[in-house]
Parts: structure tokens; C-alpha cells; sequence
């Protein structure tokens, strides 16, 4: 009775231990994950050394006796299943990596080649996300500095996911309780915010709900979102989740799925979605091609690069792929986003494994979908980009944000944010992707623009004519008048139109001239919210 009590108390000690191990570390309860993997061998490996020593050949005093040391047939057993699992494990892993299956690697993308001109057309300004998410935050934090009612309770979490709200490129975050003591204040009402940054504009607004996010990382235990979807999906292995709003502005979590294709660690892909309501705990499983329009990211940046690399890597097999290196291409270090199609894209560009200083192209890869677009563009890195932007500016210190790809004049072309030390947007800088001595600097991005097409002409890059956008010619119905960064904006109304027109002041200093019942031509670039004016023509009435 005793002996087969030394067996049994250990055991049970190590299913409470094991369970207490789960509840923390969460891991999926599927071959393909190597935490359960590391979960089962350490749980079988604590099995085999407790029954070893409850059954070990030694007298009443703890001294060994003649013979085995452990010849009980159940220890024998346990390490025989202990080494087996190991076993599995170390040949599944060999098996599952890209020096086996380098072939299998290369085909996990597909790669359509597109036409840069046909894809990436001129956008509005209000279109184009000047902040990076270290300057959200900052922007995030300040704003919640200022709102006395949630300061002393809530912070701002560092989510900050980027995504297309009504067509506008804007970052989103939850707040998160201060501490765990204020957890134990709030938690009946959960959440009572998420912060809204519009990427454009960098208006920054703190949208107050009138239910709590009761689901978040910011909760602890069932209502942590992490364990929550764990007891709900106990085998699923899910990637970074993203917090996102549809287009009513309610909060969901987004938890893409991971799917092993090769092996049992390797080829990983997204295979489902689970759409969790963080208000609600509402939550629904799709498959990755059935995932509503309004999710737009699903694929992570880090995960669609890496597996680009294993598409222009692996074209000749693993070991060309670190000896010889021939037609070895990879992506360049860092990323930027892109909103096209109503969806998040991830930009990057292309250059040879070599590291030389140059791009052979560019990709831009769906986060929603994976579609994954090839544009052979050549022409200056990113980082030398950065480093002749800066070097317009560098008695000011400021430094250059990666850059966003963009089309000015027809050109594929560098848009930088240049940043001061305290993370403050000061300037903006245009860097021609082909020629990158072509460098064009402003305080906002209508001067910017214009310095950088007119550095084009000068350059003798030809620019496309503008005359293809759109003009509209009536008589002014309102006048409201706006600051943008310390910039001076109209913002028009004409009795023939429902749109709006901005018009910034320093550009066209002509618009204050005008008054209601004025008639104008403006031309202008269409945007979600507003029309960007890119000129103003004074209409001239013969008496």
C-alpha cells in the first residue's frame, strides 16, 4: 500500500501541477504546436522520474541494493514513451524544415507580376498615412492624458492595429486597465473605450462605448481573450491577434488560425479566422476565403515577408540558397503599409541576397487575402531613400520614417515622414525611387508635392499630365475655414455639388479673395471624406 502510495500522490501532485501549467501557458492541444509537444514530454519525462524513484531498487534507508537500479516494468515503460516522443519530435522537426522540403517552400505564394500604372494610382491626401504607429501612439497617449474620467483608471494598450475605416487609412487600440487593482474596480463594466487615429489627417478620437470591452488582453482569467479562445477552441494554434472595428465602429478580436502544410512544424499559413465581439464574447469561426470584407488584417506583415522569402530564396533549392546564392532575391528590412481596394496591403521591396544597395522590385501582399503583387521597378533601397532625405534636413536632426510607395506624376515614388527627437511629424520628403538624388522636402504634403514635381521637370524625368483630373466650375454656397497643423485650409461648398473641396491657403493664396456667390473652377483629387484641390482657377464673367 505504501509503495503504490508513493506512486499515486506524485501523480496526482502532477496532474493539479500539469493543469495549473495549462491554465497559464495556454497551449493548443495539437500535434502541430511545439508547446503542447514541450508540454507532454516534460509531463511524461516528471511521470517516468517520480515512478523511478517510488520504484527504485533501495532499501529502507535510501542506500541501492544489489541489481538494477530501475527495473520496474511501468518506469521502463514510461521513459520508453518519453524517448519515443522525443524521437517524433526531433525527426518531425527535420522533416517539416526547408532543407528536406525547400521545393514545397517556394510554392507556399503565389506571385502574380502587375503593372505599377494600372495598380498604384494618384491618391488624395486625405488618403495617405503620414504617422507610423510609434507616432500614433504618441498621439494616443497624449490625447488620453488630457481625459480626466479614464487617466487615473485606463491606459492606452500598444495594439494600434492599422486598418481602412471608411476608406480612411486609421489605427485603432483598446484601452487596458492601469493595474490589477483597477481591474478588480472596472471589470463589471469592462473597457469603456478604444482610441481612433486617423492616419491622414491625425485627428485623434477616444470613441467612448456604452457597453465595456468585456474580452481583451487587458483581463485576467476567463475573460482574458487568450483563455477564452483556448477553453473555446482547445486545438486551434492561433497567430497574433488584431483588434479591429467594423464599419458601425464596434470592436471585434481578430484571430487568425495557424495551418502547418509541411511536416509537423513547418509550411505555415492561416487556415480559419475566429471574429470574436469584444463587447459580447460573441464568437464565429471562417474559413480563411470566407472572411467578411471589412476584416483587413488577417496575415501578418512578418509572416507574408517570410514567406515571400521562401519564394525568391528557395528557386534552386536550400543549399543555393545560403552557398551559391544564385537568382536569390529577399525582401528588404522593413515594411510599410498601403491601403488599396479597400483593403490593407503590406509593401516591401525586393532585392538580391547579395545586400547591395539597390531594389529589383517591390511586392505588395493582401493582409486579408495574401494576394501577393510583383512590380519590377528597379531602383534605389529604401534605407538610402531615408538616409538622402535626411541628409536634406540633417542640421534640423531629424529622422526618416520607413517609406510609403506611392505615385506622384506618374513616378513610383518614396513618401518619408520626417520625424524630430520627440517623435513629432515635422517635415515630409518625396525620393524618386529610380533616380534618388531627386529629393524633395515640405512642411506639408501639398508643398512637398509640388517641390517634388517641379525637381522632376528639373531632373528631366517627364511627369504625367494632370490635366485628367477632375474640375468642377459653380458658384460658392459656404466658406468654412480650418486649421491643419498650423496650415490654413477653406473648406468649399458649390451649389451644384454635395462634395466637399479643401483648399490649403499658403498654396493658393488666390482663395481668399473669394466669397459666397463667387463662381470658381477647381480642379481636384477625389478622396473618401473630402476633395483635395490641386488648383483653382478664377472664372472670368465678360460684361
Amino acid at each position: 500500500m505504501k509503495k503504490f502510495l508513493k506512486i499515486i500522490i506524485p501523480l496526482v501532485l502532477i496532474v493539479i501541477a500539469g493543469y495549473i501549467y495549462y491554465y497559464v501557458t495556454l497551449p493548443a492541444i495539437n500535434i502541430h504546436s511545439p508547446g503542447f509537444w514541450f508540454f507532454i514530454l516534460i509531463a511524461f519525462l516528471v511521470i517516468s522520474t517520480c515512478v523511478g524513484f517510488a520504484t527504485a531498487n533501495l532499501d529502507k534507508k535510501g542506500r541501492r541494493l544489489p541489481g538494477p537500479m530501475f527495473k520496474n516494468k511501468l518506469f521502463t515503460i514510461s521513459m520508453g514513451i518519453t524517448l519515443a516522443l522525443l524521437a517524433v519530435y526531433l525527426i518531425g522537426s527535420l522533416l517539416s524544415s526547408p532543407i528536406v522540403n525547400a521545393g514545397k517552400y517556394q510554392q507556399l505564394l503565389t506571385i502574380s507580376e502587375r503593372d505599377f500604372q494600372e495598380d498604384i494610382k494618384e491618391i488624395s491626401y486625405n488618403e495617405i498615412p503620414i504617422l507610423d504607429k510609434d507616432s500614433a501612439a504618441l498621439l494616443g497617449s497624449r490625447t488620453m492624458g488630457s481625459i480626466l474620467e479614464y487617466v487615473s483608471q485606463f491606459e492606452v494598450s500598444n495594439n494600434y492595429t492599422q486598418i481602412n475605416y471608411q476608406s480612411a487609412p486609421t489605427r485603432v487600440s483598446p484601452l487596458r486597465y492601469g493595474s490589477f487593482f483597477k481591474w478588480l474596480n472596472n471589470r463589471s463594466k469592462g473597457v469603456p473605450a478604444y482610441m481612433k487615429i486617423d492616419m491622414a489627417t491625425q485627428e485623434v478620437e477616444l470613441v467612448k462605448l456604452q457597453e465595456g470591452i468585456k474580452y481583451s488582453e487587458a483581463e485576467h482569467f476567463g475573460r482574458n481573450i487568450y483563455r477564452y479562445l483556448r477553453f473555446h477552441y482547445p486545438t486551434y494554434i492561433f497567430d497574433t491577434l488584431n483588434f479591429e472595428i467594423d464599419d458601425e465602429g464596434t470592436p471585434y478580436w481578430i484571430c487568425p488560425v495557424k495551418d502547418y502544410t509541411i511536416g509537423l512544424f513547418g509550411g505555415q499559413t492561416i487556415g480559419n479566422v475566429v471574429i470574436v465581439n469584444a463587447i459580447t464574447g460573441e464568437h464565429k469561426d471562417y474559413k480563411i476565403d470566407e472572411v467578411p470584407q471589412w476584416v483587413d488584417r488577417v496575415y501578418s506583415a512578418e509572416l507574408l515577408i517570410t514567406l515571400y522569402d521562401y519564394y525568391g530564396t528557395l528557386k534552386h533549392g536550400y543549399w543555393n540558397s545560403v552557398i551559391s546564392q544564385k537568382d536569390s532575391l529577399q525582401t528588404t528590412d522593413g515594411y510599410n503599409y498601403i491601403a488599396l481596394e479597400d483593403d490593407v496591403w503590406v509593401y516591401t521591396g525586393v532585392t538580391s541576397v547579395g545586400g547591395d544597395e539597390s531594389n529589383v522590385g517591390f511586392v505588395l501582399m493582401n493582409q486579408r487575402t495574401a494576394e501577393t503583387r510583383y512590380y519590377s521597378i528597379s531602383g534605389a533601397e529604401e534605407y538610402s531613400a531615408m538616409a538622402s532625405a535626411e541628409g536634406k534636413v540633417q542640421h534640423l536632426g531629424y529622422r526618416a520614417t520607413f517609406p510609403l510607395l506611392l505615385n506622384i506624376g506618374g513616378e513610383p515614388t518614396y513618401f518619408i515622414a520626417l520625424k524630430d527627437a520627440a517623435g513629432l511629424v515635422k517635415n515630409y520628403a518625396m525620393v524618386n525611387i529610380s533616380k534618388y538624388n531627386i529629393v524633395a522636402i515640405g512642411d506639408t504634403v501639398n508643398e512637398c508635392e509640388k517641390k517634388y514635381l517641379s525637381a522632376l521637370k528639373s531632373g528631366g524625368v517627364t511627369v504625367l499630365d494632370t490635366t485628367n483630373l477632375p474640375k468642377i466650375t459653380g458658384t460658392i454656397s459656404k466658406i468654412a475655414e480650418g486649421v491643419i497643423d498650423g496650415n490654413s485650409h477653406y473648406y468649399i461648398l458649390l451649389n451644384n455639388s454635395t462634395e466637399i473641396f479643401d483648399v490649403e491657403v499658403a498654396s493658393y493664396l488666390s482663395i481668399i479673395k473669394y466669397n459666397v456667390g463667387d463662381t470658381i473652377t477647381l480642379t481636384y483629387s477625389q478622396g473618401a471624406a473630402v476633395n483635395t484641390v490641386v488648383e483653382v482657377v478664377e472664372v472670368v464673367e465678360l460684361e
